[in-house]
């Protein structure tokens, strides 16, 4: 098994997920990764690392998904044409890398339109995003405040490609 970028006591799996991500023909494909892990795990450098080398080649943006969402959210209310142009920003870029995903509940409903709306662009556009999350996606729809709906059409747009899962050493 090939060991984590930062960290030598955890392990990513599928055990060779670190050199197809690292071609990044996932982003030429419009394909999604969801990186799952514990805290410190190294998600977040796996991601990040990502995103570097694809900046050679395409534009990427990175943002924690709380504070991307609720700044949405205000936007939408306060200048919805200024929304509008956001929005179709972060749905054209080739890579887009939501980091804590779903760390928090989303406590408004408006919040999780927003998220599928951006998902659901970048789906249509065959755009990749990766996601970072604490979170097992079977928890999601408590995060989302129980809307089974919402949370199964995200966690199918999150989910459907690649899923790597950073597992602690002794949990192997």
């Amino acid at each position: 098994m090939k060991k984590c970028l930062d960290k030598g006591d955890h392990y990513n799996l599928p055990t060779d997920i670190t050199q197809t991500l690292s071609s990044l023909r996932f982003i030429n494909e419009g394909l999604n990764v969801c990186i799952l892990g514990p805290s410190d795990s190294g998600k977040t450098y796996l991601a990040k690392s990502i995103g570097i080398k694809a900046c050679s080649q395409c534009r990427v943006e990175y943002h924690h998904c709380e504070t991307l969402l609720e700044a949405m959210v205000a936007l939408k209310l306060s200048d919805f044409p200024k929304y509008q142009r956001k929005m179709k920003t972060y749905a054209g870029v080739e890579l887009l890398i939501l980091d804590d995903f779903l760390l928090h509940t989303l406590t408004e409903e408006k919040e999780t339109k927003i998220l599928f709306e951006l998902l659901e662009k970048r789906n249509e556009q065959q755009k990749s995003t990766i996601v970072c999350s604490q979170r097992d996606p079977k928890s999601w729809t408590a995060m989302m405040m129980n809307d089974e709906v919402s949370s199964n059409a995200v966690l199918k747009r999150v989910t459907k490609h690649y899923t790597v899962v950073i597992k602690a050493k002794e949990n192997i």
